[in-house]
């Protein structure tokens, strides 16, 4: 089992930033391949971010390239989510996921961009952009 835990989360206003960051505990060499979803209101829970553990270059979608960087911190079991140039389409319930299972490269990481393919989640920190 891996245990994730959000946190940073808060309310900027445009323009501003923030840093999330998601606490990884228990079996983490059960597991390679990570992800930042967001949850805006009344939409999909979507993959904003994905990352194979194993090899840095990030995926990012367009709606965040450039503003959103993530980054491990190995040692502390920690990943962030540094965002910048908020605004607030970029409200949403934000969450870090990994996968099950070990993934065998950086690609199948990448392609994995559904809820269901990722079965460890945090609880979610919300994030609320308004001036």
């Amino acid at each position: 089992q891996v245990q994730l835990v959000e946190s940073g989360g808060g309310s900027v206003q445009p323009g501003g930033s923030l840093r999330l960051s998601c606490a990884v505990s228990g079996h983490t060499a059960s597991t390679n391949c990570m992800g930042w979803f967001r949850q805006r209101p009344g939409k999909e829970r979507e993959r904003i971010v994905g990352f194979y553990l194993e090899r840095g270059d990030p995926f990012y979608v367009d709606s965040v390239r450039g503003r959103f960087t993530t980054s491990q911190d190995s040692a502390k079991n920690l990943v962030y989510l540094q965002m910048n140039s908020l605004k607030p389409e970029d409200t949403a319930m934000y969450y870090c996921a990994a996968t099950v299972a070990l993934v065998k490269s950086r690609v199948e990481c990448l392609l994995k961009v559904e809820v269901n393919e990722f079965g460890y989640w945090g609880q979610g920190t919300q994030v609320t952009v308004s001036s």
